[in-house]
Parts: structure tokens; sequence; C-alpha cells
């Protein structure tokens, strides 16, 4: 067994203190992204796991890519038909995890997932390349395949066949709207004692704002 006792770093590089914060969260995590994402040690800024809760209780978790985020949340697309969909479908709720250990900072966001309207999603997939949106056609996400040959054949018979025609969007393939009502901001700090800022939303939409212990 490998002993990862002294595997440990120091944080040291910002802090996050309550005169430093936005009122809305959805503008604190568009500050803290812009900084991700124009650093250029940060490959994806807007890579982030997530979780949700399948049929035997266990919360299973899975990078996907963030598309765009607007005041009500975060947008996402996937197959309705993949494990994520059904979990979705049948528990409409998610955990969000960025993480950007090059800014030594990760947030946590819980959420209400919706789908997003159909005309939303036409207009994200065709201005896919072709090639992602072939990929979308020919994968079965989640079920069980017979080899990788399955997939290379199935995409050769569709690029001959949308070769000169446009690529419908299948219809069990789409976007979802996730409405965070907790969002934590974590700083790495000094001495493992980290900053955590937690917004919790309330029943008047209003942001309750407070700080938790490491």
């Amino acid at each position: 067994m490998e002993n990862l006792h002294d595997k440990r770093k120091i944080y040291e590089k910002s802090q996050l203190l309550e005169n430093q914060i936005k009122e809305n969260p959805m503008e604190q995590f568009r500050n803290w992204f812009l900084d991700a994402s124009e650093n250029p040690d940060v490959s994806e800024a807007n890579a982030m796991a997530i979780s949700t809760l399948e049929d035997d209780g266990c919360p299973r978790t899975r990078m996907v890519l963030l598309k765009s985020y607007t005041w009500e949340g975060f947008v996402f697309y996937t197959n309705y038909n993949s494990r994520k969909g059904k979990a979705i479908e049948s528990n409409k709720k998610a955990c969000l995890h960025f993480f950007w250990p090059t800014l030594e900072r990760q947030i946590i966001i819980k959420a209400d997932l919706e789908r997003l309207p159909e005309n939303l999603s036409d207009g994200y997939f065709h201005s896919r390349p072709k090639g992602s949106q072939l990929g979308a056609v020919v994968s079965p996400q989640s079920q069980v395949i017979p080899d990788r040959d399955f997939l290379e054949n199935k995409l050769k018979e569709l690029e001959k066949e949308f070769e000169h025609k446009e690529v419908p969007r299948p219809e069990n393939w789409g976007g979802y709207l996730a409405k965070p009502y907790e969002i934590e901001f974590w700083q790495g700090r000094p001495n493992r004692l980290h900053d955590r800022i937690i917004y919790e939303r309330q029943e008047d939409y209003n942001w309750k704002i407070s700080r938790l212990a490491p």
C-alpha cells in the first residue's frame, strides 16, 4: 500500500472574504469562471462534475461540459436515455462541482433540473461540428454495445447518409437547465483554514450568505 500521508500542498494564492463577495452567487460564479477561463494553466474551465442519484440509492458522478450560464442557472446537454438522463428524470436534482486546482478553488452547486425547450436544444445541436452531431446519433449512450467497430461502422454509414444533408437532432438528446438553490465557494487557505462561503436560496428568491468552518 502506498503511503500518501505526505502528499500535500500549501494553499496560499488567494482569499475569499465577506467584503469581497457579490450578493448574487451567479455574479460571484461569473467572476470566478472568468478568472479560470482566462488562466492559461486551466485547460477546460467549463469542465464540471455532475452527480445524480441512481435507483440503488448510490450517487453517480461524471464529467460534462458547461455550455452556458445565465442568472437562472447552468446549462449542459446529454442523451436523455443515458444513465445520467434517466437518473435526472427519476430525481430532478443534481450536484455540480467545479475544481480549478491552479487557482485553489472549487464550487459546489445543488440544483433543480428541468429540460430546455426543444428550440434551444435544436439551436445548440446544429451549432456543433457535424462530427459531434453524428456522434450523438450514433451512440446509444450508456447501453452495452458489442465492440468499438459497432460505433465506427455506424458512423461511416451515417457520414454517407448525411453527407449533403442536415443532421436532425435526436428526440432523446437535448439540454438541461440546472437551477441552483445552494452554491458554495471554496478558496484554499494556509493551515487548512480554507474559506467557505455558502449561498442558500430563500423562499423570496433572495440569497442567504453564510461562512462555513473549513
